[in-house]
């Protein structure tokens, strides 16, 4: 029997395709006729695998999630240093699949991927004695730091152009022309700085619980 002169159409492959061509084009770019295209297959062979667009947007948004480093809460770190070294894997998941960003942002729902992100820093959390309400609030905090970091960049929101900001009108500004060059650095740094703030409150909520259970 010869063999097919295209591989054939599974799960991963379309997932693969879909994320690819979100990346380059942005989430409106996602369509069954532009993704049957990239796959050299008609459209509706693309319902045997997913029923729904949102199904494979699901799909999608997972297989950025499953990328994250989750070791860190198996391999005995303590709580703050693995929240940490995860809060940067996440991020830099994130920063890869930046249009994937506002669906991340819904929270895991039913996404395998996402749920055992969620499931792994919450058991980081409670069994290092954190309350449950507390552990979920901070999950929560974090989570919502690190998909906010992705959508966007703070220095990328700047200009290049030293005449867009007249000191007449921002006298505080003088430098600000020159953030867009150094994104990549800003933005890091800014990441670092408000993590490091977030985990030093919660270090002292942690200090303080145990104070309090003495």
């Amino acid at each position: 029997m010869a063999r097919p002169r295209k591989p054939l159409l599974s799960t991963g492959r379309i997932v693969e395709a879909a994320r690819a061509l979100v990346d380059a084009e942005g989430l409106a770019a996602l369509s069954t006729r532009r993704l049957a295209a990239a796959l050299g297959v008609s459209g509706p062979s693309l319902y045997n695998h997913f029923g729904t667009k949102d199904e494979l947007l699901d799909a999608v948004a997972d297989s950025v999630s499953a990328r994250v480093d989750l070791s860190m809460f198996d391999d005995g770190r303590p709580w703050r240093t693995a929240l940490d070294d995860w809060a940067h894997s996440y991020r830099a998941a994130l920063a890869r699949h930046p249009h994937l960003a506002p669906v991340l942002a819904r929270g895991p729902g039913r996404r395998p991927a996402a749920l055992r992100l969620a499931d792994a820093v919450f058991g980081a959390l409670t069994e290092a004695g954190w309350p449950p309400a507390q552990a979920t609030s901070i999950g929560a905090a974090l989570r919502w730091y690190v998909v906010g970091s992705a959508l966007g960049s703070f220095a990328g929101g700047f200009v290049p152009d030293e005449s867009a900001y007249d000191p007449a009108d921002y006298p505080h500004l003088g430098q600000a022309h020159l953030l867009a060059e150094r994104g990549g650095t800003v933005d890091e740094r800014a990441f670092t700085t408000g993590l490091r703030a977030l985990l030093d409150g919660f270090e002292k909520q942690y200090a303080e619980l145990g104070a309090a259970g003495s």
